[in-house]
């Protein structure tokens, strides 16, 4: 893959997550990234992102560096005339220019497409925003879980809404904006022609609601918060202590899977009793199911019946934290190494697909 995209260039003059996501994924794949900061501002805002613990001599965030490894980073001040003509001769260079600035603001800044484009008619500008071209509207991840109806959806029933962990509007709308590229990329090979590419966070949020979506439009089903239950499928998202008070969840998505888990659990009548021997019922008569579940894992052990499990194709899950998940040899594959102030430390690589032929 790297030789593929190694005459590549990119100037990436976005910060936080969701641009910078999609200029990591290039670097990745043997792209040349270009990071511009403003040192006027300290730079991208991340780098004082700091966790308690994280060493107070390290200039920059961990959080910073889960998307900005394998960067170039150069500071500019794009305001004063002589760093705004050393970023326009990188422009006349470069293939893909990746911005987020607010409405208005890459017109004063003379950084915008109309005028980026008479430097290069080939470039690739691919822009993020959080409400779409039209709006001022700050946007932080938090206010796209809430405004796309994310934290509505998530949390347990008795619970108030609740934000996921992870900005995952920031990381879908950078999935996106990726794929956009790519799509822009394929485009240029074919015609020629640049193009000008906006990706907006609520746009990506709706866009990802998918069957929660349909369960509204479709079936008039108004979903809410039910902690990890799937209103589609069930057993699916509750929650079981084995024996040896490991926690574990389960993924019945059919029912010879639910066949299979109802004989490893000795509950063979499961699978013929009337309330449980279709999804539907199994919806319906949720509460049921999950006490006689309960019960029987209880008196298994993680072990046993994670192997039995995997073996007979039953989908099954164990809590992890993410020590316990970084100890996974799928997981430890994932990492990439960079160094700051002369220590090696870990990311996790953001490319996660293969070419097997």
């Amino acid at each position: 893959m790297k030789q593929l995209f190694k005459n590549i260039k990119v100037i990436e003059l976005a910060g936080v997550l969701a641009g910078p996501s999609a200029g990591v994924f290039f670097s990745e794949l043997g792209a040349k990234v270009i990071k511009v900061e403003n040192p006027k501002t300290g730079g991208d805002v991340t780098r004082s992102w700091k966790l308690e613990t994280e060493n107070k001599n390290d200039k920059t965030s961990a959080y910073y560096w889960s998307v900005n490894t394998g960067k170039e980073i150069l500071f500019l001040d794009v305001t004063i005339e002589k760093d705004l003509k050393t970023l326009y001769k990188l422009v006349k260079q470069a293939d893909i220019i990746i911005t987020n600035y607010k409405k208005g603001d890459d017109k004063k800044l003379k950084v915008d497409y109309p005028t980026l484009k008479k430097l290069n008619s080939k470039l690739i500008y691919a822009t993020i925003n959080g409400f779409g071209e039209k709006s001022k509207r700050t946007a932080y991840d938090l206010i796209l879980q809430a405004e796309a109806g994310f934290m509505f959806i998530n949390g347990e029933s008795n619970s108030d809404p609740v934000k996921m962990p992870v900005a995952l509007i920031d990381v879908i709308a950078g999935h996106q904006l990726k794929e956009a590229i790519l799509i822009a990329l394929l485009k240029l090979a074919k015609t020629k022609k640049g193009s000008h590419i906006s990706v907006s966070l609520f746009d990506s949020a709706v866009a990802s609601l998918v069957n929660q979506a349909t369960n509204w439009l479709v079936a008039g089903h108004l979903p809410k918060s039910t902690g990890s239950l799937h209103p589609n499928i069930a057993p699916y998202g509750e929650l079981f202590n084995t024996k040896d008070k490991q926690l574990i969840t389960f993924a019945i998505g059919s029912n010879k899977q639910f066949e299979n888990l109802s004989q490893l659990l000795d509950l063979n009548y499961l699978s013929l009793d009337e309330r449980f021997a279709s999804n539907q019922n199994r919806i319906k008569n949720r509460n049921e199911l999950f006490l006689l579940l309960k019960s029987a894992i209880e008196k298994q052990s993680f072990s046993n019946l994670y192997k039995a499990c995997l073996e007979k194709d039953v989908p099954i899950g164990k809590i992890r934290n993410l020590k316990e998940v970084f100890e996974l040899p799928e997981a430890k594959a994932k990492l990439k190494s960079f160094k700051e102030n002369g220590k090696t430390k870990k990311a996790v690589n953001s490319i996660a697909f293969k070419f097997l032929d």
